[in-house]
C-alpha cells in the first residue's frame, strides 16, 4: 500500500486524468449504448414462470405489456353520450400512438364486462406487444398525453401499467444532491477545512459515477434490475465517502505531528488504507454471496454493487492519495496551520519521543487520561455497563419485534403514493370492479388431448365455486389446440394474504381434483403467484445465506483479534442490527406507519429480495466499526492486558470518528426517499436505521459494556487454535518513521524545535502512542 501512494504522489497529475478519462469514456458509451435494465423478478423453474412462459409460446399477443385506462364519472355514466364521444376519441387517437398493437373499448362487443355494474366507471386495456423493459419512457408517456387531455369537469381519466408506472418514475438527482450536500456540512464541521471536505466527496462521486456508468453497460450483458444503478448510487455513496473520511482524518493526524504532506499521505494509505481496503473488499464478497441463490436479476445486482464498493475503494487508494498531494496542507483548517506553524517542532519532537520510550510502557505507569465528551461517555459506560446494556438490548428487541410479523411480497401501483396516477387508476378499478381486477390469476393449461379438453372446459364451474373467487373467464385456446387459458379474478387484492392462500388452493386441492384421471396440466400464474413463488424460493435459501456472510465475518475476526469472544460477539451485533432494522422497515412500509406522509405510498409487503441484500451491505459496514472499534481496544489489551482500560481507551478514542461517520453515511441513505421510488427508499431506510443502531447503540454502548462484563474472556483464545491460525494485521503501523518535516519559522519565544516545554510531561509519564484508530494521550 505504501509503494502504492508513493507512485501516486509523484504521478498525481497522471492519476487523476486516468479516473477522469476512465468516467467520461464510460459516460459516452453508456449514453450511446443506452440502458438495458429488467423488471421481471421471475425465480426460474417455479409455477408460476412455466405459466408465463407457456402463455408467451401460444398467445405472443397476450405476454406483451398491458396498460389501463381508466374513466370515472360522480354524476352520470360512462354510457352518457358526452363521456362516451369523448372516450372514443381517445381510445381512437391511442390506437395510432407508435408501439400500440390493441385497444379494446368498453363500447365494443368485446369489452362489455369493461364497464362497472354501477356504470361509473369503464376502462380500456392498450396492449404494447412488448414486454415493459421495451416500451420506451416516450412512447408511454404518448399514451398518458393522449388519455388525460380527454380529462374535464365531471370526468376523471387515470392510467395504470407497468409502461405508464415508468413515466413516473422520479429521478435520484434530487437525493444524491441531498445525501451530498449534507455530507458536506458534517466533513465541512468535522474538518474545519474546505480543501479537506471536498476531498472525500470528489473521490466518492468519481468512484460511483465511473460504476454507475459501468452499470448501464453491464445490462447489456447480463440480466440487471432496474434498481441497481440507484442501489448501487445509494451504496457507494455512503461507503465512498466513509472510506475517504477515515483516511483524511489520518493524513491530517500525520499533518499535525509534523509529518510532510507526502508522507502523510503515504502513512494514511499504508494503515487506513489497508483497513478501507479489507473492509470494502469484505462487503463485495458478501454481497457476491447472493449468486448462491441463483436469481439472474439479483447476479446482476451482486455484480453492480460489488463494481460501485470495488470502484469506490479504489479511488480512496489511489485518487484520494493524489489530490492529497494536491492541496497540500490545506487539508488543515487555517487555525491548525497557524497551530503547525507556531508548535509542530514541539509536537514532531513529542511524537519521536512517545516512539522511542512506547515499548517500555508498564501497567503501573502514570497515565494522563484523555478529554473530552468521548472520553467522559467511555468513563460512564465502563461505571454503569449493566445497566447501559441492558438498556440498549432492550432498545434494540423493542425495534425488532415489529419482524415478527414480516409478511414478504412485491409492491405494486397500489402502494403509489396517493397523488399518482397509477394509484388513482388502481383505486379506481379496485373500487368499480372489485380489488382482485388489479392482480387476477392466470390458469395456463396443456390440452394435449380430447380429455384434457373436455377437463378443461368443466374447470370454469369448479372455479366459480371456489371460496375467495370472484368471476372466472375463458378458457381460451390457442391455434393449435394444445393451451387453454383461464382468468380467476379473486374476491381481495393482490396483496392480500387471502389470495395467496387462494393461490395454494388452487395449486394442492381445486386443481389436482379436477386433473384426475386425465392428461390435464394447469400451472397457475399472474402477478400475486409469481410473487408468491419468488419469495418462497428467496426464503428457502435465506438460511443458507445468512450462513455465509455470518460465518465469513466471524472467521475475518477470529483471524484479525484471535480471540474467540470476539467474532461471536459482532455475529449477534450484526443480527440485532438487521433484525432492528427490518423492525423498522416493517413498521413503517407494512403497517404503514409515515409511509403516505413520507411520499412513499400505501402500506404493503415488504420486497423478498430486501433480505439478501440489506444482510450482506449491513455485514459489510459492520465489520468497518468492528475492526475500527476493537482494533484500538485489542492494541491497548495487548500492551496492558488491563481489559477495562482497553475497552475504556479504545471506545474514547474511536467513537468519535465512528459516529461522524455514521452521520454522514445515514445522511446519504435517508436523502434516497426523497427518490419517490418506494424499493429504493426501503433500501435507505433500512441502511440508515441500521448504521444509526450499530453506530450509537451498538459499538459506543452495548459492544463495550457487554465487553467490560467479560473481562479477559474477551481475549480468550485456546493455545492450539491460536497456533494454528495464520496472522492476519488489518492495520499496520510503520515501525520506522523519517524524520518530520521541517517545521515552519517559530515566532520569537516560541519554544525551540525539539525542545519539549517545562512542565508539558508530568514526572515519570510517557506522551501519546498514535495507533491504527487514532491517539490517546497515555
Amino acid at each position: 500500500m505504501a509503494v502504492l501512494a508513493r507512485w501516486c504522489l509523484s504521478r498525481r497529475l497522471t492519476v487523476v486524468l486516468l479516473w477522469l478519462t476512465a468516467l467520461v469514456g464510460l459516460t459516452a458509451a453508456a449514453t450511446v449504448a443506452g440502458s438495458a435494465y429488467s423488471q421481471k423478478y421471475e425465480a426460474p423453474n417455479t409455477e408460476s414462470s412455466h405459466a408465463a412462459e407457456l402463455l408467451r409460446t401460444a398467445f405472443p399477443g397476450q405476454a406483451g405489456d398491458s396498460d389501463s385506462i381508466v374513466w370515472h364519472t360522480e354524476h352520470g355514466t360512462v354510457r352518457a353520450g358526452a363521456v362516451e364521444q369523448t372516450m372514443t376519441k381517445v381510445l381512437d387517437q391511442a390506437r395510432t400512438l407508435p408501439g400500440v398493437t390493441s385497444v379494446i373499448s368498453p363500447y365494443g362487443s368485446s369489452g362489455a364486462a369493461q364497464i362497472s355494474s354501477d356504470g361509473h366507471t369503464a376502462y380500456a386495456t392498450v396492449g404494447y406487444g412488448k414486454d415493459a423493459d421495451g416500451v420506451s419512457r416516450g412512447q408511454a408517456q404518448a399514451l398518458v398525453d393522449t388519455a388525460k387531455a380527454g380529462q374535464g369537469p365531471g370526468l376523471e381519466v387515470e392510467l395504470g401499467g407497468e409502461a405508464v408506472g415508468n413515466t413516473e418514475a422520479a429521478s435520484a438527482h434530487l437525493s444524491e444532491v441531498v445525501g451530498v450536500a449534507v455530507a458536506a456540512v458534517v466533513l465541512l464541521v468535522a474538518f474545519g477545512s474546505f480543501a479537506a471536505m471536498l476531498l472525500p466527496i470528489a473521490t466518492a462521486l468519481i468512484g460511483c459515477g465511473t460504476a454507475y456508468m459501468g452499470t448501464v453497460l453491464l445490462g447489456h450483458a447480463m440480466t440487471v434490475a432496474d434498481f441497481a444503478p440507484m442501489l448501487g448510487m445509494l451504496i457507494g455513496l455512503g461507503v465512498g465517502i466513509d472510506y475517504a473520511l477515515f483516511i483524511v482524518t489520518r493524513h491530517r493526524k500525520g499533518l499535525k505531528r509534523g509529518l510532510s504532506v507526502a508522507r502523510a499521505a503515504e502513512e494514511a494509505v499504508a494503515t487506513t488504507g489497508k483497513a478501507v481496503v479489507f473492509a470494502g473488499g469484505t462487503v463485495c464478497v458478501a454481497v457476491l454471496g447472493m449468486l448462491l441463490l441463483r436469481l439472474s436479476f439479483l447476479n446482476g445486482v451482486a455484480v453492480a454493487a460489488s463494481l460501485t464498493v470495488l470502484l469506490t475503494v479504489a479511488a480512496s487508494v489511489t485518487l484520494l492519495p493524489a489530490l492529497l498531494g494536491f492541496i497540500g496542507h490545506r487539508a488543515l483548517s487555517s487555525r491548525e496551520r497557524r497551530a503547525l506553524a507556531h508548535g509542530g517542532g514541539c509536537q514532531a519532537a513529542q511524537h519521536r519521543r512517545s516512539e522511542e520510550h512506547a515499548g517500555c510502557r508498564g501497567a503501573d505507569t502514570p497515565a494522563q487520561p484523555a478529554t473530552g465528551v468521548a472520553a467522559r461517555w467511555s468513563g460512564f459506560v465502563s461505571r454503569h455497563p449493566r445497566l447501559l446494556g441492558a438498556l440498549a438490548a432492550v432498545v434494540m428487541v423493542v425495534l425488532a419485534l415489529p419482524t415478527f410479523s414480516l409478511h414478504m411480497g412485491t409492491s405494486d401501483q397500489g402502494n403509489d403514493p396517493s397523488t399518482a396516477t397509477t394509484r388513482k387508476a388502481y383505486d379506481l378499478l379496485a373500487d368499480g370492479f372489485g380489488p382482485g381486477t388489479n392482480g387476477p390469476l392466470t390458469l395456463v393449461a396443456t390440452t394435449d388431448s380430447a380429455g384434457a379438453l373436455v377437463a378443461l372446459q368443466h374447470l370454469p364451474q369448479t372455479l366459480r365455486d371456489t371460496p375467495g373467487v370472484a368471476s372466472v373467464s375463458g378458457p381460451d385456446i390457442d391455434a393449435s389446440g394444445s393451451t387453454g387459458v383461464i382468468t380467476v379474478v379473486p374476491d381481495s387484492s393482490p396483496q392480500s394474504t387471502a389470495t395467496s392462500h387462494l393461490v395454494d388452493e388452487l395449486r394442492h386441492d381445486v386443481l389436482p381434483t379436477a386433473e384426475k384421471g386425465t392428461d390435464l396440466q394447469v400451472y397457475v400464474g399472474g402477478s400475486t403467484a409469481s410473487y408468491d413463488d419468488f419469495a418462497a424460493v428467496v426464503i428457502g435459501k435465506l438460511p443458507l445465506f445468512v450462513g455465509c456472510v455470518v460465518g465469513l465475518g466471524c472467521l475475518l475476526l477470529l483471524l484479525a483479534f484471535r480471540s474467540i469472544g470476539v467474532p461471536v460477539k459482532a455475529a449477534v451485533m450484526n443480527v440485532a442490527a438487521v433484525a432492528s432494522s427490518f423492525g423498522v422497515v416493517t413498521a413503517i412500509f407494512q403497517w404503514g406507519w409515515g409511509s403516505e406522509w413520507l411520499g412513499l405510498g400505501r402500506a404493503g409487503p415488504i420486497e423478498p429480495f430486501l433480505p439478501v441484500i440489506l444482510v450482506p451491505v449491513l455485514f459489510g459496514l459492520s465489520m468497518d466499526y468492528q475492526v475500527f472499534l476493537v482494533s484500538r481496544m485489542y492494541e491497548e489489551w495487548r500492551e496492558t492486558r488491563d481489559n477495562r482500560r482497553a475497552v475504556r481507551v479504545g471506545l474514547a478514542e474511536t467513537s468519535r470518528v465512528i459516529n461522524s461517520a455514521a452521520v454522514i453515511m445515514v445522511a446519504v441513505f435517508l436523502a434516497f426517499v426523497l427518490s419517490g421510488d418506494r424499493v429504493i427508499a426501503m433500501f435507505g431506510i433500512g441502511l440508515a436505521a441500521a448504521v444509526a443502531l450499530d453506530a450509537f447503540v451498538l459499538r459506543t454502548l452495548l459492544v463495550p459494556a457487554l465487553m467490560h462484563l467479560l473481562g479477559p474472556a474477551n481475549w480468550w483464545l485456546p493455545g492450539w487454535l491460536d497456533r494454528r491460525l495464520p496472522q492476519l494485521n488489518i492495520e499496520t503501523v510503520p515501525t520506522a518513521r523519517p524524520p518530520a518535516a521541517a517545521p515552519v519559522p517559530s515566532p520569537a519565544g516560541a519554544v525551540p524545535p525539539g525542545a519539549v516545554p517545562p512542565g508539558s510531561v508530568p514526572a515519570g509519564a510517557l506522551t501519546a502512542v498514535e495507533s491504527p484508530a487514532g491517539r490517546v494521550t497515555v
